[in-house]
């Protein structure tokens, strides 16, 4: 194992705590029900619904809202949800993977071109960016699991591939199919993760200056606020030093 890449989950990047909680839960209560779609509503049968519903109860999501969500797709209730990928390439020249559940992908398509070419980007044709990243298994620790050497040595153990630890916490990568299983060894150790979920790992990174970084971000946070998008994916880099100054 090597590398300490600085990218991070942009669920995990500064001032995404920030985000409004219903926008939030609405999110994950979508990911739950369309999990508990594609497979069995029961989380030791579903590895994604299990993830989803660790992804929640990080987010301290109440137990009610989670029981909800599993309950909609038990009944067949609720908007059938499909999911649907977008690639582009934000300020700076930073490459974007835009991942969403929607019900209508005309609806969704026209907000994230708008987000994305008000903001300094312009979406491309399938397969544009993604060719520079790798489809990888991601599990996600708070810094409080441990320090690096322990978080580095459990994953070992748990048959992970690849750490990344910092003062914002640890970065679990696993190969897709050994994701859950990695996750299931993890637990007795560090505890739950706060999130185990198929991730989008960049093979270069991008340094971004003060000024692409200011509108990277904004960029970002209008895709966040649409219903439709889970989950924003780039190959950004961004030093302590740009951050301090837009903080």
């Amino acid at each position: 194992m090597a590398g300490h890449s600085k990218f991070k989950n942009i669920m995990h990047r500064k001032g995404a705590q920030d985000k409004k909680r219903s926008a939030m839960f609405s999110k994950l209560s979508r990911e739950i029900t369309v999990a508990a779609k594609m497979g069995l509503p029961e989380p030791d049968m579903n590895p994604r619904l299990r993830a989803a519903i660790n992804a929640a109860k990080a987010q301290s999501m109440p137990k009610d809202n989670i029981q909800r969500a599993i309950d909609k797709a038990s009944k067949g209730e609720g908007e059938n949800y499909e999911e649907v990928r977008y690639e582009g390439f934000g300020p700076g020249g930073v490459s974007l993977i835009i991942e969403a559940l929607t019900d209508n992908r005309n609806r969704t398509a026209t907000n994230v071109r708008t987000a994305v070419s008000k903001n300094g980007g312009n979406l491309g044709a399938s397969g544009s960016v993604s060719h520079g990243f790798s489809r990888l298994g991601l599990i996600t620790y708070p810094a409080s699991a441990g320090d690096a050497e322990r978080v580095f040595e459990a994953a070992l153990e748990a048959g992970a591939d690849d750490v990344t630890s910092s003062d914002d916490g640890h970065e679990i990568w696993t190969s897709i199919e050994a994701l859950h299983e990695v996750a299931k060894a993890l637990t007795p150790v560090l505890g739950e993760p706060e999130g185990a979920k198929l991730a989008w790992r960049p093979a270069t990174m991008v340094s971004v200056g003060e000024g692409d970084a200011a509108q990277l971000f904004k960029l970002i946070d209008t895709l966040d606020d649409d219903d439709d998008v889970q989950q924003v994916w780039g190959n950004y880099e961004v030093s302590d030093e740009v951050m301090e100054k837009l903080a």
